[in-house]
């Protein structure tokens, strides 16, 4: 075929799928995604691929067996602990090698390259960062973006300063413009921490839970004052009865009010959002059944309901707090604060000045639960506040139903596009036939019409890895997780000034000029971690 004819009918076929898209998604989103009409299906023995919307590709940053340059006994790959275990397990056995599940991904650029271990390297200047969830100790990677294979991944550290091994079920990480660290948290209840450090492996690494305070911590985030806002997600008991399959709401969101931003060790003010619903504070009640379908849980998760919200101040640290910190989730009960049903991650609208706080709750994550009406299936909460003052109000945005619930990382790609990625489980998987999704919002919208759905950009497939731990979940002896699960969401322009916090620009992802990148993992399995791109 001639270049000039093959160019017209390319051009055509382009204008064609483009226009086919727009028709798709049509659905006044500052994007064009098409919308992924099913789920991919959970059946056993049956690995599929991840399907995306014809918009986008992926391409793997890291996956678990890669070697980490820097390995420390045990800590040797990005995704698997090297415990003499086969990463596969032989046919016929369930012995295989602890994954590490990288979980929450943070994203920097900085002007000058980062060291590594090797002091020769020249390690570019883009980087993906995450702390590992599972095995122990936990630990902290760096995917250097610019690097080669040899020199791809970096271990930062999987101890404190003061020798003390990083605690397990790191989930949560952040970069803290003021203080200039990275802030990795720790989902371990009553023994979770926060732990600081810097962006190169053998700088300084503090626990700062004497000064944020003990919870099952996940996301954390900044506004622009340098306070922090944390989400906590423990799981409450199951009611009884018909409430067997439901859990109260038993987590809390939270606010720190550091005395000195650039020292967090300097303490400050842990606080707890309150809500009052009919003017009453909606606090932790007397029972698991009396809590799950209360009046006041049904009425918070009314659409076009408002309610008043204010944040309480539960403890008060200092440098010289012992550890090991305050413990919050107790002492945000004793002060009335509001309990949530497991809410796992929150992000600032961009644009809002941080007056628009948006938080999820995950539910129950199985489709027998009783609270379909007050969070079973999860939800989203639209905060408005200032961060100059304690009081403010929330609305539920969006009520999950089991098509879309077990909301976890969230993330903006555009002013008015929030993207929700999902932690459903094995148990919701089979139930619903269905593995995990990503969902885009429009914040514009009002879902409380049954026909206004989000678009599910990832169908999220599963692997090898995944199935064969699929199969074998449930025997006697095996600890690894089984389906894959969508962690990491995550879009930025990798800033790390005080102007770069999510929420003070307006994400700008898939341009021509690639500033603005965007990032997932696949957890569990093979934990591969994606950067997403424009389809070609």
């Amino acid at each position: 075929m001639r270049f000039g004819k093959r160019a017209a009918v390319l051009a055509a076929i382009a204008g064609a799928a483009v226009a086919s898209a727009v028709g798709a998604s049509a659905w006044g989103s500052d994007l064009d995604f098409t919308d992924v009409s099913t789920a991919n299906p959970k059946a056993t023995g049956l690995a599929s691929p991840n399907r995306l919307s014809p918009e986008l590709q992926e391409v793997i940053a890291a996956q678990g067996s890669v070697k980490l340059e820097n390995p420390d006994g045990a800590i040797a790959y990005y995704g698997y602990q090297a415990d003499g275990k086969p990463f596969v397990p032989a046919l016929g056995s369930n012995v295989e090698a602890q994954k590490t599940e990288p979980d929450k991904n943070t994203y920097l650029v900085f002007k000058r390259s980062l060291k590594g271990a090797d002091p020769t390297y020249y390690y570019g200047t883009h980087f993906l960062f995450q702390g590992h969830e599972a095995g122990s100790p936990g630990y902290l990677t760096r995917i250097n973006l610019d690097a080669d294979s040899d020199h791809r991944v970096t271990l930062i550290a999987d101890k404190t300063s003061a020798g003390a091994p990083f605690k397990s079920a790191v989930d949560g990480s952040t970069w803290d413009p003021w203080a200039k660290r990275l802030l990795l948290t720790i989902e371990a209840g009553a023994n979770g921490a926060v732990y600081q450090t810097t962006a190169e492996p053998g700088g300084p690494v503090d626990d700062i839970t004497p000064q944020l305070g003990r919870a099952g911590w996940e996301g954390i985030q900044n506004d622009d004052r340098g306070s922090l806002y944390l989400a906590e997600d423990v799981g409450g008991a199951n009611g009884t009865g018909v409430n067997a399959r439901a859990r109260r709401p038993n987590s809390f969101v939270v606010r720190f009010v550091p005395n000195d931003p650039s020292n967090l060790k300097q303490g400050g003010k842990i606080q707890a959002l309150q809500v009052v619903v009919n003017g009453t504070p909606l606090t932790f009640g007397a029972s698991a059944d009396a809590d799950i379908n209360s009046p006041g849980y049904t009425a918070l998760h009314v659409y076009g309901s408002s309610y008043p919200a204010k944040w309480v101040t539960v403890a008060t640290t200092n440098a010289s707090t012992p550890a090991p910190g305050p413990d919050v989730n107790a002492l945000a009960k004793a002060a009335g604060a509001t309990p949530f049903k497991r809410p796992e991650n929150g992000v600032f609208g961009p644009g809002s000045k941080f007056t628009e706080f948006y938080f999820d709750e995950t539910g129950d994550t199985d489709n027998r639960t009783s609270a379909a009406a007050s969070g079973g299936f999860g939800a989203i909460f639209k905060l408005e506040q200032s961060p100059k003052n304690d009081n403010g109000r929330i609305s539920v945005f969006y009520n999950g139903d089991q098509e879309h619930t077990a909301f976890d990382n969230v993330t903006f790609f555009s002013k008015n596009d929030i993207a929700l990625v999902e932690d459903a489980g094995d148990t919701l998987h089979t139930q619903r036939n269905g593995l995990d999704n990503a969902w885009l919002f429009d914040v514009r919208r009002d879902y409380s019409d049954p026909g206004t759905k989000p678009v599910r950009f990832i169908a999220e497939g599963r692997d090898v890895a995944a199935t064969i731990d699929s199969g074998l979940s449930g025997t006697a002896g095996f600890n690894n997780d089984g389906d894959n699960e969508i962690t990491g969401i995550h879009v930025s322009d990798g800033d790390p000034g005080t102007d770069g916090i999510l929420g003070a620009k307006i994400p700008k992802p898939f341009k021509s000029h690639g500033k603005w990148r965007a990032f997932w993992t696949q957890q569990h399995g093979d934990n591969i971690t994606w950067e997403l791109i424009r389809a070609s």
